[in-house]
């Protein structure tokens, strides 16, 4: 008979949203094609419900050009549209990086979680300048 018992692994099945989000580290490289997808469903999503018809109304008439810009001006719309505005920027730089990737590019580990990094840093400063520009500061 043995005397050493091994132990059984641990099981964690009580994982929640805060857990996936937070308590697990990700790669740069990572978090940029998750937020991809995010970013890809948020303006496939977005399309026929909030660009289309902003975009249908914005060429009908100058009268509905007028009123479209008067909706607009509310800030809660201002807020959709900076976080459609983040998702597009996103979705087009991580659009670039995986084109870099697919030249073989960029592959290797380091230089592939700083592509990362600079994806989610360049969506970032875009959106913060492009929101400034939406919310009135020049």
């Amino acid at each position: 008979m043995s005397d050493s018992v091994t132990k059984p692994r641990p099981q964690f099945r009580n994982l929640g949203l805060k857990d996936l989000l937070f308590g697990i580290k990700q790669p740069p490289a990572a978090k940029a094609s998750i937020l991809h997808r995010i970013s890809g469903a948020l303006l496939f999503l977005a399309l026929p419900v909030i660009l289309v018809p902003l975009f249908a109304q914005s060429v009908q008439s100058p009268e509905s050009f007028a009123s479209m810009r008067e909706w607009v001006a509310n800030p809660l719309c201002k807020l959709v549209l900076l976080v459609l505005m983040w998702g597009y920027f996103h979705h087009f730089c991580a659009g670039i990086r995986y084109l870099t990737l697919d030249l073989h590019w960029g592959v290797d580990r380091e230089s592939s979680q700083r592509s990362g990094a600079v994806v989610i840093g360049a969506a970032l400063v875009l959106t913060v300048i492009f929101g400034l520009k939406l919310f009135g500061a020049w």
